[in-house]
């Protein structure tokens, strides 16, 4: 039996990897319709149709699926450009803002998204929003000693936070930089760049899963008449 989400994830994924040329330096999203991009990405490397590609992956997750999918890995040390990235997300706005770190690994996908001449998200309908915030939740990656005074700034502004558990694993979640996730319920954020820029300030706070002014393009997947369809928002 066939899974139409699957299927249309996997559609987007393909859709994303097929804009990716030979010679490029593309980052490695996470998430599970970024994880379909960098299979095809692997599949297109093997069967030739592309050459000469490196990876930068945005967490172990990516990493581990390139590693399987046989496309080489770089560090951002060992180059001076990213030439497309496509990742995920949790929320997108009518003007392509996003809010990320649903998987907990928003840093480090800030870090290679922006860089990333040509930033590719990819995203099923659900995902659409009119103003972040509305159904999920803001990430905010920061180091262990600062969860305290972090989560009383984050009331200050009108959220309500609390510190990412675990599933099947006693006590929180830790990143891959070793930090702690606090996820913020806001009830709504009028002006993602200037929250972005506010609680970035706050001392201890690593960064935060909005993306302000990065995707340049978002592919939308989504199910019509049992068939998923793709478009570009």
């Amino acid at each position: 039996m066939n899974d139409p989400v699957k299927t249309m994830k996997q559609e987007v994924g393909r859709v994303a990897a097929a804009r990716v040329q030979s010679d490029s330096i593309v980052g490695l999203g996470s998430g599970s319709t970024a994880a379909y991009a960098i299979e095809y990405i692997g599949d297109r490397l093997s069967k030739g149709e592309i050459k000469n590609i490196v990876g930068v992956p945005t967490s172990f997750q990516a990493e581990v699926l390139a590693k399987k999918f046989k496309i080489p890995l770089v560090t951002l040390d060992a180059i001076d450009h990213i030439d497309i990235a496509i990742d995920g997300a949790d929320e997108v706005d009518p003007q392509k803002n996003l809010i990320k770190g649903g998987g907990a690994a928003h840093t480090r996908e800030k870090v290679v998204d922006s860089l990333a001449n040509e930033f590719i998200v990819v995203v099923d309908d659900g995902k659409l929003v009119e103003r972040l915030g509305s159904t999920f939740l803001l990430p905010v990656e920061v180091i262990p000693m600062a969860v305290a005074p972090v989560m009383r700034s984050l009331e200050k502004l009108g959220g309500k936070p609390e510190l990412r558990m675990g599933v099947k694993k006693a006590g929180p979640v830790v990143t891959d930089q070793g930090n702690l996730v606090i996820d913020v319920k806001f009830d709504h954020i009028d002006n993602p760049g200037e929250m972005e820029k506010t609680i970035n300030n706050f001392p201890g706070v690593l960064e935060n899963g909005l993306f302000v002014g990065i995707a340049d393009i978002v592919l939308v997947g989504a199910i019509k008449d049992g068939k998923p369809e793709i478009r570009e928002f």
